[in-house]
Formats: structure tokens, C-alpha cells, sequence
């Protein structure tokens, strides 16, 4: 939406997982006069909190969090959903005077709201084509799905997740809907001007830091929380599949160790923290900081913000 001469401003903290994106999102807002849209597929689950890293009660009291707990994991949550709810919140801010941090790691979400992209369709998908693609994926599973995809839209198999049967169905139904694929869905409608700040760190490092939050979670009571998700996971159509939930489904069925689960969430983590730098790098015009090569990473980044944002109100 466009005021007067200017776009909305926003600032967005992206990068891999583990890398402590929450924590320097939760001290740039507090410092610019911010609230913080979480740009996380996972944490807008209610009761999934340990297994999706959010931010304790006391952080998510101290900075107002948008887009956190507002969904029950039984229903499904789109990128189309993110892309409109996400949007409403950073007008809303800016009427308030209020600048918008988005902070996460679902690129393909962050990527919707900065291109403008045009989904088409239903925001929660119920139609005919939706039921034609489960049925597929039912009896075909993944495979399915991306064989279909593969032939209609060779560009979204370059670029999406198609280990994950809703983001085909999703790329699926949009280059149906609108005959482009969902990765050049671009309204040509710049709303709002974006900084995107990345933050990565070595390697082993980061794959290091990986291991021991997952360590972390389990101490913190991930089994306790993934249990119910496992016994009602035939009502749960999207937060079951979640790296850190679906691992530990072998564990509850005696067919595996503990021990074996979560070296997989490990693996998995770190496989997605891979991905994601992938996605960012190709996909996306962002400030890149190394938090081991540059120590005083968050000093440059405010002094970045300060000139981004102009007069912000401090």
C-alpha cells in the first residue's frame, strides 16, 4: 500500500535455522520502535512450541509478535494466508507509526509478501482440483505429486520444496489457476520496500549450534509435546509433517530409538538449514552477516536500519 509519495518500509531477518535470527529480530525491534511478524510456517500453531524454537513468554511479551499461535494445528495454513494476514499487520503498524520486522525461515512465505506474488484461487484451497491432487498423493504419495509437477511446471520443481506434498499441490493448483508458475506470479505492484538482513555462520558451526538446540528441546519437554501430535495425527493435516514431529513418530511406535529419531531431526535440520541459504541466495536481494567472521554484525546492521528507515520513530 502506498501513502501519500512513500511505500511502507519493512525490515526482514532470514538465514538459516539455529543461526539466532529471533533473537537479533527481537532486539532490532525493540531498538526501532518495531513489532516483529513472524515469517515461520511452523509457529503459528498453538501448543507446538518447543519443537518450532519460538520465543519464550517472556520474549513474546516483551516486543509484540504477530502471526504466532493463531492457528490450531488441525487446520491448514497457506502461503496465501500468510501473504494476506502478513501484509494487513505491516499496514496496520504503519498507521500506528510502528515499523514491521519480519523474522524467519520460510523463504517461499517472505518471498510472497516482497514479490507480491499472485496465488490465485482459495486461500484454504477446497475445490475440486485440491481433492484430485490428494487423491494422488494417496495413492501415488510425493512421488506422484511430483511427477505431475514436473511435467506442468518444470520452473517451481527448480525452486520449492518437493520433499513437501503441499507445497507441490500448492505450485500445482496456482500454475492451473493462473497458467504461470507460482514462482513468476509477480503482480508488478511494489507495496512496500524491503531490506532483508541474513544472518549464516561456518559450517560446523552452524551445524554444531543444530544439534545442540535439538539436544535442548528434548530437555525442555519435546517428547511430552510431540506425543499428542503423534495420537490425533490423523486430524492433523500440516503440523505433523514438521522436522522435530514426524521424526519421533518411529519412537512412539516402538520401531526405533529414541536416540535414532533424533539424530534424524538433527540430519533433517540440518538438511533444511542448507536449503534455506540455497533459496535465500538465489532467490532473494539480501545483506548477508557472518556472526563468527564479524563480531560487531549487529552495530553494522542498525547503522543499515537507521538509513533504511529515515526519521523511524525511536
Amino acid at each position: 500500500m502506498q501513502r501519500g509519495d512513500f511505500l511502507e518500509k519493512v525490515v526482514a531477518v532470514v538465514g538459516p535455522t539455529a543461526v539466532g535470527k529471533s533473537a537479533l529480530g527481537l532486539k532490532l525491534a525493540q531498538k526501532f520502535n518495531g513489532e516483529i511478524i513472524s515469517g515461520d510456517s511452523m509457529q503459528i500453531y498453538r501448543g507446538l512450541d518447543i519443537g518450532t524454537a519460538k520465543d519464550s513468554p517472556e520474549e513474546l511479551s516483551e516486543v509484540p509478535h504477530h502471526l504466532v499461535d493463531i492457528s490450531d494445528v488441525t487446520e491448514r495454513y497457506t502461503v496465501k494466508d500468510f501473504q494476506q494476514k502478513a501484509r494487513r499487520v505491516v499496514e496496520n503498524l504503519a498507521e500506528n507509526e510502528k515499523n514491521s520486522f519480519v523474522v524467519g525461515g520460510t523463504g517461499f512465505y517472505l518471498n510472497s509478501l516482497i514479490q507480491n506474488l499472485n496465488l490465485g484461487g482459495k486461500a484454504d484451497g477446497d475445490n475440486e482440483l485440491r481433492k484430485e491432487l490428494l487423491k494422488i498423493e494417496k495413492n501415488s504419495g510425493i512421488d506422484g505429486l511430483v511427477k505431475v509437477l514436473r511435467d506442468e511446471d518444470p520452473l517451481a520443481m527448480k525452486t520449492i520444496d518437493i520433499s513437501n506434498a503441499r507445497r507441490v499441490i500448492r505450485a500445482i493448483e496456482v500454475h492451473r489457476e493462473t497458467g504461470k508458475s507460482i514462482v513468476d506470479q509477480n503482480n508488478g505492484n511494489q507495496w512496500a520496500e524491503f531490506y532483508l538482513i541474513g544472518l549464516t555462520d561456518d559450517r560446523d558451526k552452524l551445524y554444531a549450534r543444530i544439534n545442540s538446540r535439538v539436544d535442548k528441546m528434548v530437555e525442555m519437554g519435546l517428547l511430552d509435546e510431540v506425543r499428542p501430535v503423534y495420537d490425533n495425527r490423523d486430524q492433523i493435516p500440516q503440523a505433523k509433517n514438521g522436522i522435530g514431529y514426524k521424526e519421533l513418530f518411529p519412537y512412539f511406535e516402538g520401531t526405533a530409538t529414541l536416540e535414532s529419531c533424533l539424530d534424524e531431526i538433527k540430519k533433517n535440520s540440518r538438511h533444511f538449514a542448507k536449503r534455506q541459504l540455497t533459496y535465500f541466495r538465489n532467490q532473494m536481494d539480501v545483506d548477508w552477516y557472518n556472526i563468527s567472521e564479524e563480531p560487531d554484525y549487529q552495530t553494522k546492521i542498525e547503522n543499515r536500519i537507521k538509513g533504511f528507515l529515515g526519521g523511524y520513530n525511536g
